[in-house]
């Protein structure tokens, strides 16, 4: 079972924070997931667009300049980290899952990329590239086609995985609340693997791997080891 530090190890730490990235490395986790915006040229790794839940400022993340998110205390002192510096620290090191959040993340990302290769050696095998937003993975695969995708849903559609089979992804991440056998079933006939989101109970993860499920997200990466 593949376990994904969700937001890092956000059980125990300020999510999608430095500390808490460094805590998924620490455990040992096979993968870390992470969201992303793009503001002002850069992007920057926080999951929601409104402030409140994960710094306490107000408003939204467009209401202020980089160098002001980039002051706020994203939770035991710890700011708001760039993706660039997030690449530096995760380097080849384990799975690195970016959630593209925002519409004008993809160039961005590309960019980020190839400077991750050009100076610190990433590997390409070790990222992947997911979203919601399907049609950004669909600019990825066209415009890089060595990345990895995983296509995320909130659903299970009439034809199962077969969108994620479309845009060529490797991976198809389910919500824990709609996931079923058919679905898992479906994913591995097209040669998919199935990630589930978001599992912090010991009981539901052992009731997902007898579905057939290849991984989950999870808070507490560290104690998910001991699950199975």
């Amino acid at each position: 079972m593949k376990i994904f530090a969700h937001r890092g190890v956000s059980g125990h730490y300020p999510e999608n924070t430095l500390l808490a990235i460094q805590a998924a490395i620490d455990c040992g986790a096979y993968g870390i997931e992470i969201d992303v915006f793009a503001v002002a040229g850069e992007l920057i790794v926080i999951h929601d667009r409104q402030l409140k839940r994960t710094t306490k400022a107000s408003g939204n993340i467009e209401d202020y300049t980089l160098a002001q998110l980039q002051q706020l205390d994203a939770g035991k002192g710890q700011r708001i980290p760039t993706l660039w510096q997030v690449l530096q620290l995760t380097n080849n090191n384990c799975v690195l899952n970016i959630e593209l959040k925002g519409h004008d993340t993809v160039d961005l990302l590309l960019q980020l990329i190839l400077r991750a290769q050009q100076e610190l050696g990433t590997d390409l095998a070790k990222l992947l590239i997911s979203s919601f937003h399907h049609p950004l993975l669909l600019q990825v695969k066209q415009q890089q086609p060595a990345l990895a995708i995983g296509a995320l849903t909130a659903c299970i559609p009439l034809d199962y995985c077969e969108f994620a089979s479309k845009l060529g992804a490797v991976s198809v991440h389910c919500d824990r609340a709609f996931i079923d056998e058919k679905m898992v079933q479906d994913a591995h006939q097209r040669g998919l693997a199935i990630y589930v989101y978001t599992v912090n109970d010991q009981r539901e993860a052992l009731r997902l791997k007898a579905l057939g499920i290849d991984g989950i997200f999870c808070n507490y990466p560290a104690e998910a080891t001991g699950w199975f």
